[in-house]
């Protein structure tokens, strides 16, 4: 049960993150080294989920 919970906590901060790029997108001038940061946090989070997904099954 413990890499389920992983996984949920893994997918709410990487929806979490989508919706913090998606409002700096929104931003008339959207700082861009942050929207680096927050994306490369989201493919770590995305990468880390696909690897416990795979053990799971």
């Amino acid at each position: 049960m413990a890499v389920e919970a992983r996984i949920r906590e893994l997918g709410s901060r990487h929806q979490s993150l989508e919706l913090a790029i998606q409002e700096e997108l929104r931003r008339p001038a959207a700082d861009d080294l942050k929207l680096k940061e927050l994306k490369r946090q989201k493919l770590k989070l995305k990468e880390e989920l696909e690897s416990l997904r795979g053990r799971a099954h």
